[in-house]
């Protein structure tokens, strides 16, 4: 089997306004580093359109119908300070939830070993009734839900390592025994969440949050002291990783000091809890990234990693 990657055109479509960091040309920067011959063997495919019936195993279907008939036909409309949306805006984030969507069923059903659905706008930040921080819907969160409710997945580990906590995850599932939401990033910074304190109702949310300034060492061991042994214990029958690579130290809008190889390096640690647990099985989202260049090489590691390259 091999590693499958997920995007679609409709990526390109979610506008925002000049100087925005979260904009199209994250994917086209992806995209281009995924070109290179090393990733042919990839399986391709384009990420279909994902239901409201599917937003809805996260979000209230009143909340997507909300945003459904917010969406402008031309120009922009403003959620919150820095979430926008566009006329492209609602396709772009059902595809992004699509392609989580069917990642799942090929790794749930063993057509892929391991998949990275590379969609934008982001999700992470995504409550069940509140679209914010450029996030719309929770696609990594509805992927490990989908996960439980079509494939009779038990317990789903959602590790993300954006530098931005994902406030989302961690209110979607706070009261949640089944999903463990396990989260590395830098703490104090926006969207101001992420306490080692904030452990949810059972236990099944880990903080482990990094100082401004903080690098590969300090990630690392936040990683192997306090994530590992938590997922271990968990025994998951899927992971799902939050992959925002803006805790490189090349990105704009925060201050974390990390490199590809540090990416690569989690890549790998997990997919090694995931054979020891779950014959391997992992899904990848992306999330966030606001350099370029960073953004580019650090996906490129995170897949070369997930072919085991």
């Amino acid at each position: 089997m091999t590693t499958l990657l997920i995007t679609h055109p409709a990526s390109l479509t979610h506008a925002t306004p000049p100087g925005h960091p979260e904009r199209a040309d994250r994917l086209r920067a992806v995209e281009q580093a995924l070109e290179d011959e090393r990733f042919a063997p990839l399986s391709r495919i384009d990420a279909p359109l994902g239901t409201l019936d599917q937003v809805a195993l996260c979000h209230p279907r009143a909340f997507a119908e909300a945003l459904v008939a917010a969406a402008p036909r031309s120009g922009l409309v403003q959620i919150d300070a820095d979430t926008l949306m566009s006329a492209g805006t609602i396709e772009a984030a059902l595809r992004g939830v699509g392609g989580a969507v069917h990642a799942v069923d090929e790794v749930m059903g063993g057509r892929a070993a391991n998949a990275f659905s590379a969609m934008r706008p982001p999700g992470h930040h995504a409550e069940s009734i509140k679209a914010m921080g450029f996030c719309f819907f929770n696609s990594a969160a509805i992927a490990a839900r989908h996960a439980q409710t079509a494939h009779g997945a038990e317990r789903v580990a959602v590790i993300d390592w954006d530098v931005h906590h994902g406030n989302g995850t961690q209110e979607i599932f706070w009261d949640d025994e089944t999903v463990l939401y396990a989260s590395t990033h830098e703490m104090p910074l926006y969207p101001g969440t992420g306490a080692p304190s904030e452990r949810g109702q059972h236990g099944t949310i880990v903080n482990a949050p990094l100082r401004a300034g903080e690098g590969s060492d300090e990630f690392r061991d936040a990683f192997e002291s306090a994530l590992l042994p938590r997922i271990d214990a968990f025994q998951p029958d899927l992971i799902v990783i939050s992959a925002g690579f803006d805790a490189h130290w090349r990105d704009p809008l925060a201050n974390i000091n990390l490199k590809e190889a540090d990416f690569a390096w989690a890549t790998q640690t997990l997919m090694g809890l995931a054979d020891r647990h779950c014959a391997g099985r992992v899904v990848s989202v992306l999330e966030g990234g606001y350099d370029l260049e960073g953004l580019a090489k650090s996906a490129a590691a995170h897949v070369q990693a997930l072919m085991r390259g």
